[in-house]
């Protein structure tokens, strides 16, 4: 039992973690209709830029806040440079463009910051709380919960409470007909990439102390979790990318704890592969905005 409970809590920290990568995912598909394959690259160059920051400095909150400034400005310039000029009549071309974006800031931090993986301290101690000999959670996972419930009560006061929110989510699913109405459909796209790189760095900023530090390559693993989380949830719902980032959190806990680590990849694929048969649209995916 004490293993069980020990597994749960750490199954609900990793989870936190991919909800927070699998909201930038549903963000840019929210605004775009594309699932971004490059969203963890990014995170990582920005995550480079804020512990840059954080170590020139000498503070965690200033690199912090620099890696989320530079996701919304690498998110923006993604898709004023790049994506903008995708021919989407095909959604191939757009996931074409996404992976070799992922080649390009992969080789360039290679070639800036070098292959080997650097150090990266948490802001929070992250030795676990032990509660009758078993150990629950850290300061540090209870900062990375509350950033991500945060950001979740945010994004979904900006998509249901806000004019804002409202135009963002018209641009997506009838471009032309919000155009007619007067909506900037062209700044709302860019509005949604920015604020989903942001989430994405947030991510990154997050994920990558618990992991063996800053590296190129830190977040392909990550991605694979949190896009099966977005998945599962459903790629229209920030509710459903937490719901799917708690699942896919514990079911790597839980596998890994009881079968082992060289499992849990398995599990993951398999989880995504009966969401994919039988709910193709997630937990909390709807008919209708499947259909648009």
């Amino acid at each position: 039992m004490d293993r069980f409970i020990f597994l749960t809590f750490d199954g609900l920290s990793r989870g936190a973690v991919y909800a927070a990568f699998a909201l930038s995912l549903v963000l840019i598909w929210r605004a775009a209709r594309i699932v971004n394959f490059a969203q963890g690259a990014m995170a990582v160059a920005t995550a480079y830029a804020g512990y840059s920051v954080a170590g020139a400095t000498g503070s965690y909150w200033l690199g912090f806040v620099v890696a989320l400034a530079g996701g919304l400005l690498l998110g923006a310039g993604v898709e004023r440079v790049v994506m903008r000029f995708v021919d989407h009549s095909s959604p191939l071309n757009g996931v074409v463009v996404a992976l070799g974006l992922v080649l390009v800031i992969q080789a360039a931090l290679g070639m800036i910051y070098g292959n080997e993986f650097l150090p990266a301290a948490a802001p929070f101690d992250r030795d676990a709380f032990v509660v009758g000999g078993i150990a629950l959670l850290s300061r540090f996972d209870l900062f990375v919960g509350g950033a991500v419930l945060a950001v979740v009560a945010l994004l979904v006061l900006l998509f249901t409470r806000t004019a804002i929110g409202l135009r963002m989510r018209a641009a997506a699913f009838a471009p032309d007909v919000s155009r007619l109405l007067g909506v900037n459909v062209g700044g709302m796209l860019t509005l949604g990439w920015a604020l989903a790189a942001a989430v994405g760095s947030l991510a990154g900023m997050l994920v990558i102390p618990t992991e063996l530090g800053l590296h190129p390559n830190a977040m392909d693993v990550v991605f694979v979790s949190a896009f099966t989380a977005a998945v599962v949830g459903g790629l229209d719902s920030a509710v459903g990318a937490v719901a799917g980032g708690v699942i896919v959190g514990l079911l790597l806990s839980y596998v890994s704890g009881y079968l082992g680590a060289t499992v849990a990849p398995i599990a993951v694929l398999a989880l995504l592969l009966v969401v994919l048969l039988g709910r193709p649209g997630g937990l909390f995916g709807r008919a209708k905005a499947r259909a648009a």
